[in-house]
């Protein structure tokens, strides 16, 4: 049993990843630097020291580096890309939905694409271009699949069963979830499985209040 944060889980979720499939590697900004915060929000803290060769810091170009991702991928790798606020996914969207999510369906189903993107949303006080929440440019391009996660146990599960899917995956995580700055806002206590959620076994959760 353990309580963890989403930034945790996903984090744990990753390790596990790396060490079942060596294919599987992490690509993007200030990721792995050591000593440093382990990307924007702590996710990938310390994963530089036990995945030296497979922890890839970037240049600042999202463009380049989905690039880079997406050709791993039609090459046979599991690469996750970490992009630092989902606000950045306009500079990469050409790699997103002109290649990724087209390159099985324009191959006749021949190359696969098992790409994860991960991109923080939501408005946190850091500026106009660093708070959008940006799920609905994307829930509408064929052959991406897009979720969203609001508790750790999914977003572990979830995130598990993203890496082994062989179409492209773009996982959205709001940063108030993660705890990632001062406490931690700890989840209940929960059973944490090697296992994978499937992506329409999640629980939905509405916050619509119920009538008075």
């Amino acid at each position: 049993m353990k309580r963890q944060a989403i930034a945790e889980a996903l984090r744990d979720a990753i390790a596990e990843e790396m060490e079942r499939d060596e294919t599987v590697f992490c690509v993007g900004e200030d990721i792995a630097v050591p000593g440093g915060w382990g990307g924007a929000f702590t996710v990938t803290l310390g994963l530089e020291k036990r995945f030296p060769d497979r922890m890839i810091n970037t240049p600042i170009a999202e463009l380049g580096f989905f690039g880079v991702a997406v050709g791993a991928a039609m090459m046979g790798m599991r690469p996750i890309a970490d992009v630092q606020y989902g606000d950045f996914l306009f500079l990469a969207s050409d790699q997103i939905i002109n290649n990724a999510a087209k390159m099985r369906y324009m191959s006749g189903g021949r190359c696969q694409v098992p790409l994860v993107m991960r991109a923080p949303v939501g408005a946190t006080g850091r500026g106009s271009q660093h708070a959008q929440n940006m799920e609905r440019y994307f829930t509408g391009v064929p052959g991406l699949k897009v979720v969203a996660v609001s508790n750790a146990y999914d977003a572990k599960g979830i995130l598990k069963s993203a890496v082994r899917e062989n179409n492209p995956v773009l996982i959205f995580e709001h940063k108030l979830l993660y705890g990632s700055k001062g406490g931690r806002r700890l989840m209940p206590p929960v059973k944490f499985r090697t296992t994978t959620i499937q992506f329409r076994s999640a629980r939905q959760r509405c916050a619509v209040p119920a009538p008075m």
